[in-house]
């Protein structure tokens, strides 16, 4: 064990996209930092998702003010750090009556800028493949973006260092906190403060507090599938993704969609399944998802659950499922109610969680929430 003599002004325990968010909020304010991280590249949720920045359909207030905030910040690093957008916006293709009420009542609020409602024929006329027989409507919205996230973190990564001097240090793992010192398998780091970001590891660090704060895991399957021979015209969601999305779900009008849904497609919603499919450069798309909570979630993928969503995916885009070329298992934090946590178990100590599955869509606003907090009310050591 070594006791190194350079010392930071925050250590970043966490490279996801939490993780990398923080130390690019902190090296903003001219902060100089270090992240650590257990894994030799990142591994978890941040680089098993869609990479898809979600503005419409979160929550209204400050859910939905940190989505447009992050996708803000999306566009500024993507340019910089080389990360290719792969495409930009949403449609939300839906074929229930019950499921155009609830667009148009979001339509109805302040939430929506940048969208607006097509009808069937011009969503054809935009996209002919996609063949639906029953499309009542599309949301067309401006206010998404789409990076693959497997590129996208790695490149950040490497920008932060490159561009803005962060020190990295990957296979390492941090055995406890006694500010200055930060214990890990490497020896001691020093710094002056440490956001804590261990996306669904509770048992690490400050286990005790995180015990009291009712965490559990959100397990997810998702697919690739090969290239369906055209380009999407956005990100694509369904029906189903209306009473998931609590800009939607939080609605009056979502009511008899649930009931509808309920009825209708009971299995699709024991299995959490709602869609989301986008698109990659070479063609292939990235579809999911499923959500089945549990404090330790078995690492398999169900047969009938891919069929589920594969279901929906035929439903809704009209066309049979491209072959299956890729699977993989997701899990990320979770908390009945809480889109986040943000918990400071010492003064110059914070946590910071995503609970909601929303890292890539709110991450850099969270990021910069905590940089403020932590250096606005801590003294300087």
């Amino acid at each position: 064990m070594t006791d190194q003599s350079e010392r930071f002004d925050l250590a970043v325990v966490g490279a996801g996209i939490v993780g990398l968010a923080t130390a690019l909020a902190a090296v903003r304010h001219g902060f100089k930092v270090v992240v650590l991280d257990r894994d030799a590249q990142a591994n978890g949720a941040s680089v098993r998702n869609f990479g898809f920045t979600a503005v419409s359909g979160q929550e209204r207030g400050r859910m939905w003010a940190r989505a447009r905030r992050t996708l803000e910040v999306w566009r500024e690093v993507a340019s910089a750090a080389a990360i290719p957008i792969v495409h930009s916006g949403l449609w939300m293709i839906v074929r229930r009556s019950e499921a155009v009420q609830v667009l148009e009542a979001f339509l109805a609020t302040e939430m929506a800028g940048g969208c607006r409602l097509l009808s069937p024929a011009e969503a054809r006329r935009r996209c002919p493949q996609l063949t639906a027989p029953a499309l009542a409507a599309v949301l067309d919205s401006s206010a998404e973006l789409r990076v693959e996230s497997r590129v996208a973190i790695p490149r950040l990564a490497a920008w932060l260092t490159l561009a803005h001097g962060v020190t990295f240090m990957r296979n390492t793992t941090v055995c406890g906190i006694d500010l200055p010192r930060v214990h890990t398998t490497r020896g001691v780091v020093r710094a002056d403060r440490v956001v804590v970001c261990p996306g669904d590891d509770f048992t690490s660090l400050y286990p005790q507090r995180l015990d009291a704060q009712a965490l559990t895991r959100c397990k997810l399957q998702m697919l690739r599938l090969a290239e369906p021979g055209f380009r999407l015209p956005a990100a694509l969601m369904s029906d189903l993704s209306l009473i998931r999305y609590q800009g939607y779900a939080q609605l009056a009008a979502a009511t008899p969609l649930a009931m509808r849904l309920a009825a209708e497609q009971p299995e699709h919603l024991r299995q959490g399944i709602h869609l989301i499919v986008v698109q990659n450069a070479d063609g292939t798309l990235v579809v999911g998802d499923s959500h089945e909570y549990a404090a330790t979630p078995d690492p398999f993928a169900r047969e009938d659950v891919e069929a589920l969503i594969l279901d929906e995916f035929r439903a809704a885009l009209g066309i049979e499922p491209p072959r299956t070329i890729e699977r993989w298992i997701g899990t990320y934090a979770s908390a009945s109610g809480r889109a986040v946590l943000v918990d400071a178990p010492e003064p110059q100590v914070r946590i910071a969680i995503v609970t909601s599955g929303a890292g890539a869509s709110i991450g850099f606003a969270l990021g910069e929430e905590v940089i403020t907090g932590l250096f606005e009310s801590t003294p300087a050591g």
